[in-house]
């Protein structure tokens, strides 16, 4: 079970076979109904989650080590309350299933968004991230949308092999499944352009010293045309540039080619590792962003008073990095952008945040270099495809070592620098107006917030109609059925 719940992950790049997210889950829940019962569903299920997790988080083996077995057992357990799901509404509750299995995997996916509990890597509609027209559902209700036509359609399919008399039924509701996103893609108008920004992202590749990456970047910068703004990627400047004033007026001198994004990564004065997105202008230093959301095991590990031993067997962190307090928004060419880092870009509620707070480009620095042979980059850079069609927000990402990409306000591709090249790429983005918002921008996760509701009723109502069963069982087996008493 465990090993054909890696198969999904096969929807998401390097594979990049996102078409087939609409029939994989197909044979895990053909697998779970066929269980003898609800309790050994529930085990299927479970070892479904963790065999998913396990495939889709591999490449975090260096970092992790031996933890990734425990993070993968501990956060499958959802999932075997999902497969019982499958297993008591797999076919005799058509209805039912269409609408409560989608939703108990948003809860799943909800919950592993929480920061505490790590982040949310390869969500189910982040495998859409090549097909625009399918990221109008993301526009809608986020990638919780996306998540739920693909969970829906699964089910479908399932009921349809199940029971072949109502495939003809089933046949309206999963095209209005397939076409929901095409037809609000091309429905909503062209996002509205106020102006343009010419974006220069810098990629001087896998550099470890300091000084070395430093002045490779600034030989790319030196180069490149006059733009608006430039970015490097995630801890492209090793110094701390509050102590070292010399370092900061190299940077101030390369804005003859624009306003410059950094990004440091070095100890303070008083001795803490934050990560910084530092913006200078002609006149020097003129904002910054101290990342929030942290990798776990790779920037600090969670409660490292019992699991800090893993920093001396594997590759996690030595000791935490300090948090920041939360987004903001810089002026940068004359734009409002939202600088965000990294790991950040799992997040759908980042986006929105800094969109709130008048983004009209967001911003990802990044740097993957511990995990660049793995499929981790092409997954990353995918991300913000999703967060630029939530937002209706031109969207670039920097990378130190790869993947640089930049997607328009609708999630299509406009730019993407792989890992094996160094240099950099300029794109022209349409900015649109500070106060344009999407409905999911306007309202949020309400479709999660739905699922959960719907997954709190089912749970409810099957609790209600198990009390009557559970004590006519009890009944059944008692030694004196009429309820005399033997003399």
């Amino acid at each position: 079970m465990a090993a054909g719940a890696a198969v999904p992950v096969l929807v998401f790049p390097r594979a990049d076979l996102g078409f087939l997210a609409w029939v994989v889950l197909v044979p895990g829940m053909m697998l779970i109904r066929s269980a003898p019962d609800v309790r050994e569903a529930a085990l299927r299920g479970w070892w479904f989650g963790a065999g998913y997790l396990l495939a889709a988080l591999h490449w975090t083996l260096p970092n992790i080590g031996p933890g990734l077995l425990l993070v993968a057992i501990v956060f499958g357990l959802p999932w075997g309350v999902w497969g019982a799901a499958v297993r008591h509404l797999v076919p005799a509750h058509p209805v039912a299933a269409l609408a409560v299995l989608p939703s108990g995997w948003l809860v799943i996916e909800l919950i592993r968004t929480w920061p505490r509990l790590g982040g949310p890597w390869a969500l189910l509609g982040a495998s859409q991230w090549r097909y625009p027209p399918v990221l109008g559902l993301a526009a809608l209700g986020g990638v919780w949308l996306v998540s739920f036509a693909i969970v829906a359609f699964n089910t479908a399919v399932v009921l349809a092999v199940l029971v072949p008399r109502w495939r003809a039924r089933l046949a309206v509701p999963a095209a209005a499944l397939l076409l929901a996103g095409p037809v609000t893609f091309l429905l909503r108008d062209e996002p509205p352009a106020e102006r343009t920004l010419d974006v220069a992202l810098v990629q001087p590749g896998v550099v470890p010293d300091p000084a070395t990456r430093l002045a490779a970047s600034e030989a790319i910068t030196a180069a490149l045309p006059p733009a608006d703004l430039v970015v490097w990627g995630e801890s492209s400047v090793g110094y701390d540039l509050a102590s070292r004033s010399d370092v900061a007026s190299r940077m101030t001198a390369l804005t003859s080619r624009g306003d410059l994004l950094v990004n440091e990564d070095a100890r303070d004065a008083s001795g803490r590792i934050s990560k910084s997105s530092i913006l200078f202008g002609p006149e020097g230093r003129r904002d910054r962003y101290v990342k929030t959301r942290l990798v776990p095991f790779g920037e600090y590990i969670p409660m490292r008073d019992a699991f800090g031993w893993l920093s001396s067997i594997s590759a996690a962190a030595g000791e935490n990095r300090v948090p920041g307090t939360g987004p903001t928004v810089m002026t940068a060419g004359g734009v409002t952008i939202g600088p965000l880092v990294c790991f950040e870009s799992t997040f759908p509620d980042l986006g929105r945040a800094v969109v709130s707070r008048g983004a009209q480009v967001i911003v990802y620095q990044s740097a993957t270099s511990t995990f660049q042979e793995s499929w981790a980059p092409r997954q990353h850079a995918a991300l913000a495809a999703l967060r630029a069609a939530e937002t209706g927000r031109p969207t670039v990402q920097a990378a130190l070592t790869g993947v640089s990409a930049a997607y328009d306000a609708r999630g299509r591709r406009l730019a993407w620098l792989d890992t094996p090249r160094r240099g950099s790429l300029v794109v022209t983005l349409r900015v649109p107006p500070a106060a344009a918002r999407t409905p999911y921008a306007r309202f949020g996760d309400y479709v999660a917030y739905l699922a959960v509701a719907v997954t709190v009723l089912a749970a409810f109502r099957t609790g209600v109609r198990e009390i009557p069963n559970r004590t006519r069982r009890v009944r059944d087996r008692s030694p004196c059925p009429t309820g005399r008493v033997p003399s």
